[in-house]
């Protein structure tokens, strides 16, 4: 037994695996359940996107409303979620403003953030302890305790209801600036650097030449998690955008559609020739998903590969 044990771990074979004892029956029972609790719900949210307003109305469709998806529902459907807006297409606009100030602020936060890690993880110069904590307490800080001081700066450069603005702020990524301090802390070793300096080259030299060829997963990890946090974030858009309605993100923009649904607020609907039922406001908000779930699959690599950053010291 011990020696089929040992050839099973040398043959990169999990011992035991192809033993359906009850304890394994178990627990892949529990996976699965857990596994439906979290999938049904999102499978069935997507095929309402496909239905039609009457469908749903009814309850027909059958099991999470499969029976009914259609694609003319669906360019129904699109065509009332294209046509919300004054001239139309305000959905479209406040996609592709969530894409402006998202990337934007995300390469924002590489740029900013690799060079800073490795000054806090590979550089001796005087308050780098004091810097490291602060960047640990701004982490922590909610932030929606700053927004406010953030629309009184905005608002001082006359810069309320313009995009830029939230694509700067959106580059101050504290989290990022940590995660490249660990990655730099575990992959690049000090002697390693010394001797670099002894080999004569200056400090950006190290940085650009030692460094920047070894920090790929971090540049992938800091620009992921950058991305998805601007994406989603709502408070910052919320007070610095508002005001303007061609540059609201997708995230205040969905506010708008179920403000302007018969569902939630019928006195103002009432007054709208685009009329927006759970079906569209379904299928909206699932295409505001899609740039995540696109970064998501497109970063996966990176993720599984970096999960352990930080884990050992080298």
């Amino acid at each position: 037994m011990a020696r089929q044990n040992r050839r099973a771990l040398a043959a990169g074979v999990a011992v035991g695996a192809d033993r359906w004892t009850t304890g394994r029956i178990a627990r892949i029972a529990t996976m699965l359940l857990i596994a439906a609790a979290f999938v049904l719900p999102i499978v069935g949210f997507v095929a309402m996107g496909f239905r039609s307003d009457d469908g749903v109305a009814a309850g027909t469709g059958g099991f999470l409303g499969l029976g009914g998806m259609s694609w003319s529902n669906l360019v129904h459907n699109w065509g009332q979620v294209d046509g919300f807006g004054p001239d139309g297409g305000a959905f479209v606009q406040w996609m592709g403003n969530s894409l402006i100030v998202s990337i934007g602020g995300a390469l924002l936060a590489v740029v900013c953030a690799i060079p800073a890690g490795y000054a806090l993880a590979r550089l001796r110069f005087r308050y780098r302890r004091t810097i490291l904590f602060v960047t640990l307490l701004a982490m922590m800080m909610p932030n929606t305790v700053l927004v406010i001081p953030l629309f009184l700066q905005v608002s001082a450069v006359n810069a309320i209801g313009q995009l830029w603005p939230v694509v700067v702020i959106m580059g101050f990524y504290p989290f990022g600036v940590y995660l490249a301090y660990i990655h730099f802390m575990t992959t690049l070793p000090y002697e390693l650097v010394e001797a670099a300096r002894v080999d004569g080259l200056k400090e950006l030299g190290i940085f650009f030449r030692v460094a920047t060829p070894i920090s790929r997963q971090a540049v992938a990890l800091v620009a992921f998690f950058s991305f998805v946090a601007n994406w989603t974030n709502y408070f910052l858009p919320l007070a610095l955008l508002s005001s303007n309605q061609d540059a609201k993100t997708v995230s205040i923009g969905l506010q708008d559609l179920v403000g302007a649904s018969p569902l939630f607020n019928p006195t103002v609907a009432a007054g709208l020739s685009i009329k927006l039922y759970m079906p569209e406001l379904a299928l909206a908000t699932f295409i505001s998903m899609i740039p995540m779930l696109i970064v998501f699959i497109g970063a996966q690599k990176f993720l599984m590969s970096g999960q352990t950053v930080g884990a050992v010291k080298g």
